[in-house]
């Protein structure tokens, strides 16, 4: 598996999917599986039991992991999505926005 060019905090928007167009911050990232968790994207619910400790039981929403291949990163200057790459200045590999060339 390639690295993933997408990690924890950065503003996402989503390409393909039931959630196409939607954006939102990577909460989580699995470089291993190759997918991430975005806010508000890809919300499933879940059945919770009740515990001991007072919790009642029900159905709870939370965000499931999508592929990072549906995902691409907000370019920061042109506010649109953008494919990264990566490129050494000062002697420091940075992550750079293909669209714009700002570093990110």
């Amino acid at each position: 598996m390639p690295k993933m060019k997408i990690k924890k905090g950065d503003q996402v928007q989503v390409l393909s999917g039931k959630d196409k167009g939607k954006r939102g911050e990577v909460i989580k990232a699995f470089p291993a599986k190759g997918k991430v968790v975005v806010s508000g994207v890809a919300v499933v619910k879940k059945a919770q039991k009740a515990d001991q400790m007072g919790n009642n039981g029900g159905f709870v929403e939370k965000e499931a992991a999508i592929d990072v291949s549906n995902v691409a990163l907000i370019d920061p200057k042109t506010d649109t999505p953008t494919r990264v790459g990566y490129r050494f200045e000062d002697g420091k590999k940075v992550r750079y926005s293909k669209k714009s060339g700002e570093a990110i």
